[in-house]
């Protein structure tokens, strides 16, 4: 499960904060517990001093210090545990309380990955997607063909089967997906299906319509107020494992964002980290729109994947409107 060092720290800090609650709760019982049961705390000052006496023992050659220091301990703690259960306190209130008992929130058991952190980061990676409530129409689940017909439909199945092996392949091999073609068509849908896919076995995906990615680049560029914030927006961007930029051809372009776009898309495909690139554009519009670099790295580094038919979005409002 690949995360950068900032989602990494993100989720540290969060099993941090439980350790520190943990801690506090468990002082509160303490506090409690010796304010009403001053005989409680009397004891375990007795059984500390026993110890040190037992431990000279034993220094001192004294090989029956040991087992008597246990039936002692034995002895105190069971006077301690009913003058719990006296209270009406459970025998375990002074023990430590955490939210994952299996690896005491640390995140770790030995050296693997508790399931909880493994769920943390699934977690994590919905909050930083951008695309959590997206993703409950947008996946495999609700595809249908019945919007397509003939050549549109072939072209859809197509597109389809690309998407699955691009996910059944991801961990092997390097790949990027153009999805261009009429407005409506599903682009969006089968990113989101992807998106879900790939997050669900815990990668890291980051969505960005073409406007907000731009937005984001700019920022990075000029807005030094937010240094630490944008540093942790950077790396993020460039080393998430799949970057999806969706709507590509609505922002405002100009020489300066098509400059940062190529250097986003030129940095990812250095590092080999796959990006998924919609559009409403033609391949003509997005070579008149963009540098030429731009339309050789898409063309050269990304299969294209052209999906055309009716656009469902105004098909599924007129259905409504007849109801």
């Amino acid at each position: 499960m690949a995360l950068t060092n900032s989602q990494y720290n993100t989720i540290m800090k969060e099993y941090e904060e439980k350790q520190l609650a943990s801690r506090h709760a468990l002082e509160d019982r303490i506090n409690h517990v010796n304010k009403i049961l001053p005989e409680y705390q009397a004891i375990s000052s007795e059984i500390s001093s026993l110890s040190l006496q037992q431990a000279v023992k034993l220094l001192d050659g004294d090989d029956s210090a040991l087992k008597e220091l246990k039936t002692s301990i034995q002895q105190l703690s069971e006077k301690k545990n009913q003058l719990l259960l006296n209270a009406g306190l459970p025998l375990n209130y002074l023990e430590p309380e955490y939210v994952c008992p299996n690896c005491k929130d640390t995140g770790y058991i030995g050296m693997e990955k508790c399931h909880c952190f493994k769920q943390q980061i699934i977690t994590l990676l919905y909050q930083q997607s951008n695309i959590t409530d997206m993703l409950k129409e947008n996946n495999f689940s609700t595809l249908s063909y019945e919007y397509y017909e003939g050549e549109d439909l072939l072209h859809f199945q197509n597109t389809v089967k690309t998407c699955k092996d691009f996910i059944d392949c991801f961990n092997s091999d390097y790949h990027n997906l153009f999805f261009y073609g009429t407005v409506g068509t599903g682009k969006s849908f089968l990113s989101g299906c992807i998106a879900k896919e790939l997050m669900d076995s815990g990668h890291s995906v980051i969505y960005f319509s073409s406007t907000g990615l731009f937005e984001k680049l700019s920022r990075i560029s000029f807005d030094y107020n937010a240094k630490d914030e944008l540093s942790d927006l950077y790396e993020d961007l460039y080393s998430c494992d799949l970057l999806i930029i969706d709507d590509l051809g609505t922002e405002l372009t100009n020489n300066f964002s098509s400059s940062q776009f190529f250097s986003c898309l030129n940095e990812r495909i250095l590092r080999k980290k796959s990006i998924i690139i919609s559009t409403n554009l033609s391949l003509q519009e997005l070579r008149d729109r963009y540098s030429d670099r731009i339309f050789s790295r898409i063309t050269s580094n990304f299969k294209l994947c052209k999906i055309t038919g009716p656009d469902i979005r105004m098909y599924k409002k007129r259905l409504a409107n007849r109801k």
